[in-house]
């Protein structure tokens, strides 16, 4: 974590630490004399918690005394893209930074001997923001703006090239995170395609030779380990830039600023189709079992699987599974769920419960978290959230709060809570699987063939039979629609 010099000649109040920057605790600055103007920047408690554009895009630049926070940097250049586009925000810093450039040049001989240090905090200012969130580079002006302000800041040590040779790694480090970018989402590209995209993948009979999850593997433990790591694969490609435009593309006074790529989200959607597949293909492992022995053997296979994610963090395959046995051509089963022992799923179910806005589940993320922060190993660090209700909790704090106080000032405050929440989500996804991979069981996860929701109720329907008026008439109009197909 950076800490700010002792001696500043400009009095900026630092920002607080993730910890603390909603509490009461002051940082200790001294908040600049506005006089009788609006006061802006507006602290409490001496935390920011409001500002124009300008004067926040000011507290982000470094100046021969000071240098921002790292918690500063990362909220400020995250729900900056709200209200600017980044090119153009990369253009206001590059302003700034040569109005300073140039009063230290006009200045004493002390203050031109520090246009070193000037140079060192904003090429450290450029590193944070091109690793953190390279995507801002992608586009032309941005790398345009880019190379203006390293030209400018090499002028501040031509004599022995240091600050030209590590911005020239700079650019090549972020070229290369572009890179992998662009080559990930080709792969994906590759992946099996959303369940809602698929034609009905009917079978009425499965094959006796045809494989089924228990005979690739029949070790839950295992299995959950194996839906671990493909987790943690998926949520490594998800960006904080990813989860902006869940903010950035709602309605909102700037949103005719805001980029409005769709294709950012992609990495969002991949991943929420990830959990969806998950969910088909527990219903279809269930639903095409002919025998209700194995049916039976089936749903308590799944429910020691979502057990066992429980355990390890994993609460996304785990609320997946459950969402799958919870899908209405499974959960019909009656004579197959009346021989499962249901005392395991109904202790899943429980944390996974709905109500009081998923107090359970939000009780036990916060034990995975809190056990995460402390744990020696991997293995103890895992925390994979409920993605599509990490996705709501940020949504319902944009819309519950607005991106502009009524003094025209940006409600700083809101985007601090934003993105302490997205900061914990990079936190856990930087985890290193400590499972190894087993390809035969991450082939068939990912590639086995997915029962549309046609093709469960009719897998259903025939294991058992429609018991109600209702049931009879879905189960009547089902067999008229395939003798019409055929």
């Amino acid at each position: 974590m950076y800490t700010s010099p002792r001696k500043m000649r400009e009095t900026m109040p630092q920002t607080p630490i993730f910890s603390t920057m909603l509490g009461s605790s002051c940082s200790g600055q001294v908040q600049p004399d506005m006089g009788d103007r609006c006061v802006d920047p507006v602290y409490q408690d001496g935390n920011l918690v409001s500002g124009s554009l300008e004067a926040l895009i000011e507290r982000l630049v470094p100046t021969m005394d000071y240098y921002p926070d790292r918690t500063y940097i990362f909220t400020f250049l995250l729900s900056s893209r709200v209200f600017i586009h980044p090119h153009e925000l990369l253009a206001k810093v590059g302003q700034i930074c040569i109005k300073q450039k140039q009063q230290l040049e006009m200045g004493t001989e002390a203050e031109k001997a520090k246009l070193k240090s000037f140079a060192a905090k904003i090429i450290q200012l450029l590193k944070e923001w091109t690793e953190t969130f390279p995507y801002d580079f992608q586009d032309e002006k941005s790398m345009k703006e880019l190379k203006e302000i390293a030209h400018r800041i090499t002028q501040c040590d031509e004599e022995n090239g240091t600050v030209k040779k590590i911005i020239s790694q700079m650019t090549q480090n972020l070229l290369m995170a572009l890179s992998a970018r662009s080559q990930y989402q080709e792969i994906r590209e590759k992946f099996r395609q959303p369940v809602t995209d698929k034609g009905t993948i009917l079978k009425t009979k499965p094959q006796s030779t045809q494989k089924d999850i228990l005979s690739v593997c029949c070790d839950p433990l295992i299995l959950a380990q194996q839906l671990t790591y493909i987790e943690l694969e998926r949520v490594s490609n998800i960006y904080p830039e990813d989860l902006m435009q869940i903010v950035s593309h709602m309605d909102s006074l700037d949103n005719h600023k805001c980029r409005g790529d769709v294709t950012k989200t992609y990495n969002l959607e991949a991943y929420d189709n990830w959990f969806n597949c998950l969910s088909m293909l527990v219903a279809t492992e269930i639903c095409r079992v002919v025998k209700k022995k194995q049916r039976t053997r089936m749903v308590e296979f799944f429910i020691d699987v979502a057990r066992e994610c429980f355990n390890i963090g994993n609460f996304n395959s785990m609320m997946a599974i459950i969402s799958g046995m919870n899908l209405s051509p499974v959960a019909r089963l009656k004579k197959t769920w009346s021989k499962v022992k249901t005392a395991k799923f109904d202790v899943l179910e429980h944390h996974m419960d709905p109500s009081s806005n998923f107090c359970n589940y939000r009780t036990a993320l916060q034990g995975a978290a809190q056990r995460s922060q402390t744990a020696n190993s991997n293995r103890e660090k895992i925390v994979i959230p409920v993605f599509n209700l990490f996705i709501k909790d940020i949504y319902f704090l944009h819309k519950i709060h607005t991106n502009r106080l009524p003094n025209g000032q940006i409600n700083f405050k809101k985007f601090w809570e934003i993105s302490r929440q997205i900061h914990d989500f990079l936190t856990w996804k930087q985890v290193e699987c400590p499972f190894e991979k087993d390809k035969k069981i991450q082939s068939y996860l990912l590639t086995a063939p997915i029962y549309s929701e046609e093709a469960l109720f009719i897998a259903s329907f025939e294991s058992e039979g429609p018991e109600n008026h209702m049931e009879k008439d879905s189960w009547k109009t089902l067999r008229t629609t395939l003798l019409n197909r055929a």
